[in-house]
């Protein structure tokens, strides 16, 4: 009976600690510089499905100046969610060369997919109005090393 509750305790101990750790940002992601126009962005890359689940979530802010880009091994239709997510975003789904497909608002704390309207294998989130403050539509080349072949 002691070793039977000596593994519920350490089950539950183990449970305890992922679910934490699960509920901790990502804040230490390689990062890269993007251009957008005549403005640079700092980015964290989100390039393995751990860090692509993850995102933004549990983060309270971001500098206005900073995103993350989602990169995907191939081109498909993506969609985005904004469960535990505490910042209200705009998702900027990408083509490979750089051409920004679609923009999406997204609020935050929700489940409502949002999706880019052709398979893209970039998505770049930054703080909501940050494109539209800047007039940036879809259309727009932006410019950085994911973008390069």
């Amino acid at each position: 009976m002691k070793k039977l509750r000596s593994l519920i305790f350490a089950g539950l101990f183990a449970l305890v600690s992922l679910t934490s750790l699960a509920q901790t940002p990502q804040m230490q992601l390689q990062r890269t510089m993007l251009t957008a126009g005549m403005f640079q962005i700092n980015v964290q890359l989100a390039q393995t499905p751990e860090q692509r689940e993850i995102g933004l979530m549990h983060r309270p802010s971001m500098p206005q100046s900073e995103g993350m880009l989602f990169i995907f091994e191939e081109p498909s239709k993506q969609c985005f969610w904004m469960k535990n997510t505490l910042l209200p975003l705009t998702a900027a789904f990408i083509a490979d060369d750089g051409t920004i497909v679609n923009l999406v608002d997204m609020q935050p704390q929700t489940t409502t997919p949002h999706c880019s309207a052709k398979p893209v294998r970039f998505v770049l989130e930054m703080n909501q109005g940050w494109f539209a403050k800047k007039g940036m539509k879809a259309g727009l080349k932006l410019g950085g090393a994911p973008f390069q072949p």
